[in-house]
């Protein structure tokens, strides 16, 4: 396996996002790279989506353009939109109707 530090994966991390990535820089899978994240107790990027989208939601409703936060978040304008609205769908879910007897 590579030798990667720890900081040295944090790093990576911001800079090119996925395990992917960083796992062709060093010629390694990104399985390879997922586990020295494991070993090392370095969370996933994606798992800081969630507050991320919340963000973009928050702006979105707050007046901002999706270009305006698309550029924020250095995201595409299409994905901004995405994101806004998967987050609108989950919360307007209609209650499952009841069986009729």
């Amino acid at each position: 396996m590579a030798r990667i530090s720890k900081s040295e994966l944090v790093k990576l991390q911001k800079k090119l996002k996925t395990d992917a990535a960083i796992g062709a820089q060093f010629g390694i899978t990104r399985q390879a790279v997922h586990q020295l994240r494991k070993k090392y107790a370095i969370e996933s990027v994606i798992a800081k989506n969630d507050e991320r989208n919340q963000k973009i939601l928050g702006m979105y409703k707050a007046g901002k353009s999706g270009t305006d936060i698309s550029k924020k978040f250095d995201l595409s304008v299409s994905q901004t939109y995405r994101i806004i609205n998967e987050i609108q769908k989950v919360g307007k879910k209609k209650p499952a109707k009841k069986a009729k007897k």
